[in-house]
């Protein structure tokens, strides 16, 4: 049958959690590559896995576990930002590499975990995705659709140009706060399906490919939420059939919908250049010529 796949509840819940992978990565994405931001992800990706190593220690959810480090360490980001100047970059390095070793730590120190359990966390695992991770997915996402689409025009602004927002009164540093917070819940709810050390390339790669061919903002949320909703079905569907691990399959895919837009984007860009040309002819054909005045006339 060829919806076989359906079938499994493992697969059932998966397939859940891809769908709002797909819908939330792009939509905070979309911000962190205006702000040129892209690898902010994957940094706070290292730093979740100190929670996920923390939720197995506790015997407690290692999502929400995860989910809260990661905001803690979100917001350390942003302070660092802010206040970290000219060794800012160093910071950030060892708040990285700290959290991804504390997080293989902690994993190993605990009772029930194990390499299996780390390898399903760094590259997403499609039967290990259970109903409590599924219900915290889906609270999770609520709340990054929720900012993402209605805080849309603020959070534009801000990636756009902090000054200008400022000046026109927006809280600029509580909105980047905002935005650091709402990419540590989507690496959380992202990790299940595609990995932590992949999950920056969905939040991105979905975006550059929509940002080939469209021009607008909101034609690039949309197709960029499109595009990755596509992907990590795809790769879902695809990991289930041909047993290859879902987060490189939906990255490798994302990056191929990004070439073929890419290889399309040129073409679409002569076609409209030749179409704004005809126009220009055609109305400079359309203008009256002048009628000789006095000045005109040759004596």
């Amino acid at each position: 049958m060829m919806l076989e796949f359906l079938n499994p509840p493992f697969m059932q819940r998966a397939l859940i959690a891809a769908v709002l992978v797909g819908i939330t990565a792009p939509a905070i994405g979309i911000y962190l590559v205006q702000r040129r931001q892209a690898l902010m992800g994957d940094g706070i990706g290292h730093i979740a896995m100190t929670g996920v190593g923390l939720g197995f220690l506790l015997a407690t959810n290692p999502v929400w576990m995860a989910t809260a480090v990661a905001v803690a360490g979100a917001v350390v980001m942003e302070l660092i930002r802010w206040y970290g100047h000219t060794r800012g970059d160093l910071a950030l390095a060892m708040l990285f590499y700290g959290g991804m070793a504390g997080g293989v730590m902690l994993i190993n120190l605990s009772d029930t975990g194990s390499n299996a359990n780390l390898t399903s966390y760094l590259f997403g695992s499609l039967s290990t995705v259970s109903e409590s991770d599924v219900t915290a997915i889906c609270v999770l996402a609520a709340f990054v659709v929720l900012v993402t689409v209605g805080l849309r025009r603020q959070l534009f602004a801000v990636s756009q140009d902090e000054e200008f927002a400022r000046v026109t009164g927006l809280p600029v540093r509580v909105l980047n706060l905002l935005v650091a917070v709402v990419a540590a819940v989507t690496v959380t709810v992202a990790m299940r399906v595609v990995g932590l050390l992949l999950v920056s390339a969905l939040m991105v790669v979905p975006v550059a490919a929509a940002q080939q061919i469209t021009k607008s903002f909101t034609v690039t949320f949309v197709l960029s939420v499109a595009i990755g909703t596509s992907v990590t079905l795809a790769g879902t569907v695809t990991s289930y059939y041909q047993d290859v691990p879902p987060g490189a399959t939906i990255v490798l895919l994302a990056i191929a919908v990004f070439v073929a837009l890419t290889a399309l984007a040129a073409p679409l860009a002569k076609r409209r250049a030749r179409t704004r040309e005809e126009k220009a002819a055609a109305c400079t054909l359309e203008v009256p010529a002048a009628r000789p005045g006095a000045d005109d006339v040759r004596v």
